[in-house]
């Protein structure tokens, strides 16, 4: 297995300032990943990390009058930040391997919010990146009725057409994710990846996202293999109430809370098992989001990963 890393692994440090989105990389290429993962959820671009990639004589601090300020969010619009995250990862040798934004297309101006993401995906493309996810609604929206679902999902469906096509035209496989309370559960991201009909609209399938709608991991997983684009490992703690702050309640009212992949209750084996079965043979990558410092969690779940992953 080739295993890689989401920057949102790093959500910790980045907030901390330690490190910057090329550290990230520095780090990755030091470890046992193989490639590398850009998310902007987590993602901290402030202007110092703009000056460390701007060619040089060409950074004036006057352009960012507030140096705290987080662009990350902003990327399409950094050219030399992309190309120097580009020129980076290839001089470190780590493949950059999937590209991962938020969006809603169900918000006030659904025609705005579509160019953005074609925005996202001009800078994936900029960056060399294959695979690209995108949200369809926002992540904690929960549908009030079947009916108003219904309706909702009859107006995402042509979006994700538009951006699809769009990205056919970069060469990018787009995805949705089994991600947040609204399309999270493998029948309804098979349903939309139907409506879609594109070759190039498939599932970002993390193994551990179901439990947020209370859908059993080991038969979601199998549902959905057959069209990801990319998996994502992901271990959770999983109680019948919460026990706290930190905990996230899911649909059906228990408690998650994100551990080290292998150490939390997740059957790791068996899923991992399902994927390495079915000839998988695209990106997987950690996710980690749990309360264990970042760079530990990290390096200990893909050696858990890679462990496991032998013994099958």
């Amino acid at each position: 297995m080739k295993i890689g890393v989401s920057s949102y692994c790093f959500a910790q440090s980045f907030a901390r300032g330690s490190m910057d989105i090329l550290d990230a990389i520095d780090w990755v290429a030091a470890s046992d990943a193989t490639h590398f993962e850009i998310a902007d959820a987590g993602l901290v671009v402030t202007a110092a990390t703009l000056e460390r990639a701007a060619p040089a004589g060409s950074w004036n601090p006057a352009d960012y009058p507030d140096p705290t300020q987080n662009l990350a969010k902003d990327l399409p619009n950094q050219p030399a930040l992309l190309e120097a995250i580009r020129a980076h990862a290839e001089a470190k040798g780590v493949p950059l391997a999937n590209y991962a934004i938020g969006a809603n297309f169900n918000g006030d101006d659904p025609a705005a919010e579509v160019a953005r993401v074609k925005k996202h995906l001009d800078a994936a493309h900029a960056l060399g990146i294959p695979f690209f996810r995108h949200d369809v609604v926002a992540w904690a929206r929960k549908e009030a009725s079947q009916e108003e679902f219904e309706q909702i999902f009859t107006a995402i469906a042509p979006l994700c057409q538009e951006v699809a096509d769009y990205a056919a035209t970069l060469g990018i496989t787009t995805s949705i994710e089994n991600h947040g309370f609204f399309m999270n559960n493998s029948e309804r991201v098979r349903r939309l990846i139907y409506a879609v009909d594109r070759p190039n609209f498939r599932t970002l399938l993390d193994i551990g996202n179901f439990l947020c709608v209370d859908e059993l991991p080991e038969s979601a997983v199998a549902k959905n293999l057959p069209y990801a684009a990319v998996v994502h490992l992901k271990d959770f703690y999983i109680r019948d109430y919460r026990p706290g702050d930190g905990w996230l309640e899911t649909v059906a009212g228990n408690a998650i809370q994100g551990s080290i992949v292998g150490f939390g209750d997740l059957p790791m084996k068996r899923l991992l098992s399902l994927v390495k079965d079915s000839g998988f043979d695209g990106p997987i990558s950690i996710e980690y989001e749990g309360q264990v410092p970042d760079l530990f969690a990290i390096e200990t779940g893909i050696a858990n990963a890679l462990r496991i992953w032998s013994e099958i």
